[in-house]
């Protein structure tokens, strides 16, 4: 694990970057940052976690890190090892961890639950929706206090890096360690959504991804396909990090609409009643 830090004092802010070994743009992200060496208002420290599987430009070494906390410092695994250090690490600050995702393009924030802090800081980062992972946090960063996870974009690509280093800034003079305005969101509303439940993957060689995520799926309509066998959603449901090859054994989730989020307070999306959380396919 390589830390670094920007200012003087005892840093309050963290930004955590190579959680996985194969997302290059939170490293890359951290890099330029610590290069442009920007004046700041509160101490900061940048962390590269997994440099050893980075190295190997693998996702982990013996586990997936982002699956692995707390962690347990005579832990068997390395990333067990290493989740334990870096929760010391980052104990007392405010942290945004920086990914990379192979099923959507444009960055989004993920938050345990949508709680005051995400409320505060999420309307000022260039993304266009905030996911709370609410049942699927455990083993995860962003299961604890103060805690913003983004998928910047495509993993290994260079637009992904790029969303990397601007969300960094963004969520810095959000925060107050860096200098700027922050007298508006950036996007009003955001849509709100939250993970329900896994979508497994059949057994087959080959897969494809047939919609789009944050797009309501119609009932009866095809989602996917293995190995050309199309696959129906038997309830309408908005589907969440779905990829064809992202996960080894699920595509993705299925994803409700639970809100929206201007900024202030979250509210129900057409302003009646809230809307249903929506099965999808089982």
């Amino acid at each position: 694990m390589r830390v670094e830090t920007l200012g003087d004092g005892d840093p309050e802010v963290a930004i955590v970057g190579g959680i996985h070994g194969d997302e290059p743009c939170g490293p890359t992200a951290l890099e330029a940052l610590l290069s442009a060496d920007p004046d700041v208002e509160r101490p900061i420290k940048l962390i590269i976690a997994n440099e050893r599987a980075r190295s190997r430009g693998v996702r982990y070494v013996d586990e997936d890190l982002n699956r692995a906390f707390p962690g347990d410092p005579d832990a068997d695994t390395h990333e067990g090892r290493l989740a334990h250090e870096l929760l010391t690490e980052i104990r007392g600050c405010e942290v945004l961890s920086l990914h990379s995702t192979q099923s959507y393009a444009a960055p989004f924030a993920l938050v345990s639950e949508l709680n005051g802090y995400a409320r505060s800081i999420c309307p000022y980062l260039s993304v266009e929706a905030v996911v709370e992972t609410a049942g699927y946090s455990g083993g995860r960063l962003i299961a604890y206090p103060d805690v913003i996870e983004l998928e910047c974009g495509l993993q290994r690509s260079a637009a992904a890096a790029e969303n990397a280093e601007q969300l960094s800034r963004e969520f810095l003079v959000a925060v107050g360690a860096l200098s700027g305005a922050v007298d508006a969101p950036r996007h009003h509303p955001l849509s709100v959504f939250r993970l329900e439940k896994q979508i497994p993957k059949p057994p087959g060689d080959t897969y494809e991804v047939l919609v789009d995520n944050f797009e309501r799926v119609a009932e009866g309509e095809a989602f996917a396909e293995a190995d050309g066998e199309k696959l129906s959603a038997e309830n309408p449901f908005y589907p969440v990090l779905l990829s064809a090859y992202g996960y080894q054994n699920v595509f993705g989730y299925v994803g409700s609409l639970v809100g929206r989020l201007d900024g202030k307070s979250p509210s129900t999306p057409t302003g009646g009643e809230s809307p249903r959380a929506e099965s999808g396919p089982r």
